[in-house]
């Protein structure tokens, strides 16, 4: 296999030791440090500050808390339809699609299993004829991720792995990124139906914050954790559509799925860029 040098380099690097050491970074509250390293990224990425609530961005504390800035509400309207599934964050999608005999689209020519990516065959099951979406964030987007519709939260697995780079080159050259990479995996249950929402770790990702769950660190755990979360209404984790779920301390992936209940619009395909809120499916009836 001929990988370019960039996707080569990820297998000799220390993957986990240099994300510590961006998350240590990225923390920092030095101020010549943590204006320094949001001055190089406002000079690399052409950021539009007028979206944030913070709109000055040395106002931040840290690198950290300037790259999960939140944004103003207004410019990130949550479509209202009932049968309208929204897209949870900004980004492009690399692929979408139906899962087909238990697989997802990677890229051209490469698949990964369902039941790997979830990290349980029984879990998998009800999204076995349903369908995917796999969103990229690049690191100029917002890094919130939003629930796509109100779902009450049954479980959420974490799965320790690999931390290679997400970004299109990887995929199109690393066989089963996605189910190799460390991930949190969140099951929710809609009234009509099951989804899925996957938040993919990735090489410089210090963290990836869940609201019921707090920071997952890279490398904490060496074994896959599975949190079953209580169903009666006193205790349970309900969430409405539009609603913040989590972040990532730099950029990732987030895949969805859905059950067979559930359709993506037909105007979505490969590289189709997105935002917080825009409708990007529907229920079926």
């Amino acid at each position: 296999m001929q990988y370019p040098l960039k996707v080569w380099r990820q297998y000799l690097l220390p993957q986990h030791a240099l994300t510590r050491f961006g998350g240590w970074l990225s923390h920092s509250e030095i101020p010549w440090l943590k204006n320094y390293l949001i001055g190089w990224f406002l000079k690399r990425y052409k950021v539009n500050m007028s979206e944030a609530i913070v709109e000055d961005p040395f106002a931040y504390p840290s690198y950290h808390e300037f790259f999960i800035r939140r944004l103003k509400p207004s410019v990130r309207p949550i479509e209202e339809s009932s049968d309208g599934i929204c897209s949870p964050c900004d980004g492009s999608i690399s692929q979408i699609g139906n899962i087909e005999q238990g697989s997802l689209l990677q890229a051209k020519g490469r698949t990964f299993s369902l039941e790997a990516l979830l990290g349980s065959k029984s879990d998998a099951e009800p999204f076995k004829n349903g369908k995917f979406a796999t969103i990229y964030l690049a690191p100029i987007d917002y890094h919130r991720v939003h629930m796509p519709l109100t779902g009450t939260l049954e479980s959420m697995r974490y799965i320790p792995g690999k931390l290679f780079s997400v970004n299109p080159l990887t995929t199109e050259h690393v066989d089963n990124l996605f189910a190799q990479n460390e991930r949190i995996v969140c099951f929710f249950k809609h009234e009509q139906g099951s989804f899925a929402i996957i938040l993919v770790g990735a090489m410089i990702v210090g963290s990836i914050f869940t609201r019921w769950g707090g920071n997952i660190i890279p490398h904490r755990a060496n074994e896959i954790v599975h949190t079953i979360y209580p169903q009666t209404p006193e205790q349970h984790v309900k969430l409405d559509k539009g609603e913040e779920m989590g972040y990532f301390a730099l950029g990732s992936t987030v895949i969805v799925l859905l059950d067979e209940s559930m359709a993506w619009e037909y105007d979505l395909s490969q590289n189709s860029r997105l935002v917080v809120g825009q409708k990007i499916g529907h229920m079926l009836t």
